[in-house]
Order: C-alpha cells, then structure tokens, then sequence
C-alpha cells in the first residue's frame, strides 16, 4: 500500500459528496449516535461498488447499458427526494422537543441507499484503482480488493469524524434559528445538487 493511495483515498474520503452530507445532516438533526450509524451505512454500501470495479462489471455498467441507466436515474430520484425531505421537514433540526428519533436502523439503511444508487461510485472506483494497480500486476485482483477495503476503511474514519463533530456542536447550533434554517437549506441544496449531477451522467 502506497503513501500516494493513502493519501488520495483520505482527500477523497474528505472531499464534500453524498455519503459526507448525509452524515452531516444527520448528526446535526439527531446528535452524534445517529450520524455514526449514518456513516456507517454510507461506507457499507461502498463493498458493491468495490466488488463490481474489481470484478469489471462497472465497465459494462459505463457502457451505456440499460441497467446502468436504471440505476442512475433510480440515484437520482432518491437524491431529490433527500432534498425535499429536508427542505420540508422543519421540525428535524431541533434540540429536545417531543419528536421521536429515528431509529438507528433507518439511518443506516438510508446511508446504504444513499451510495447504492450511486454508479458514480463504481466508476470511480475503476478509474482510480489501476492507477495503484496495474492490470498486469502480480494478484492484481487481490490488490485491488485490498485498496478497495483500504479506501472504505479511511472512509469510514473520516466520515467518523465528521459525525463526531457535527453531533459535538449540534446544541450550539441548533439554538440559533436563524443558523439551523441555513444549514436545512444548504442541506436540501446538496442534496439536490449532487442529484442534478448524477442526472447529468445518465
């Protein structure tokens, strides 16, 4: 394992996306439990990605075929609803009060979905992966693999971290009105920002 992919996967990893909106909404809206388990689910759902880059299956996914497509435009519905979820739901950025916390089990299986439905994600995974290992190379399919659990395993600190922040300044937050009004919006843009991008790929 090379400096250089360490060091790409944690640029990378750190880099603004869904997986990192996700859990930052998350352990803003229902404090540090939840956007752990938001993290969680959004790294969980990279071992697909990794599976079919390694295998070559992405690249007849980028072919242009149909179920390519499907699950592009799938993403990008799930994408837009996130948006208007949390365009709408005014009473999810709040501290105490008697709504009830989403189950953890819930949080997780939206951070899985989240990623799932996202082919960019394998693309990536193949266009970043012969960079480290080439074709050729001796077990390059098993250093392949390696890097893809490397990749998730930096992944899921970051995304950690993020979560622990987030769920850290959550009360200062959230007892600024005006402040937690910004952030639902600048969620719900992110949200449909990164739709409206996937769209542009489909």
């Amino acid at each position: 394992m090379t400096a250089a992919f360490l060091l790409t996967s944690l640029v990378v990893a750190i880099s603004p996306g869904t997986g990192v909106m996700y859990t930052l909404a998350t352990a803003v809206a229902a404090g540090r439990r939840a956007g752990l388990a938001a993290a969680a689910g959004a790294t969980l759902s990279l071992v697909p990605h990794v599976i079919a880059a390694v295998t070559g299956l992405a690249a007849l996914l980028r072919a242009g075929t149909p179920a390519f497509r499907v699950v592009t435009w799938l993403g990008v519905a799930y994408l837009l609803w996130m948006a208007w979820s949390a365009l709408r739901d005014r009473g999810t950025l709040t501290v105490g009060g008697d709504r009830p916390p989403r189950p953890t089990s819930a949080v997780f299986r939206d951070g899985v979905l989240l990623n799932l439905l996202n082919p960019k994600v394998t693309v990536f995974f193949v266009a970043l992966l012969p960079q480290f290992v080439p074709p050729g190379a001796p077990a390059a399919t098993a250093r392949m693999l390696t890097c893809g659990l490397v990749f998730m395993a930096v992944t899921l600190l970051v995304f950690a971290g993020y979560a622990l922040l987030a769920g850290a300044l959550r009360r200062r937050v959230l007892s600024r009105p005006r402040l937690t009004a910004l952030l639902r919006h600048a969620f719900a843009g992110g949200f449909l920002v990164l739709g409206l991008g996937l769209a542009l790929t489909a």
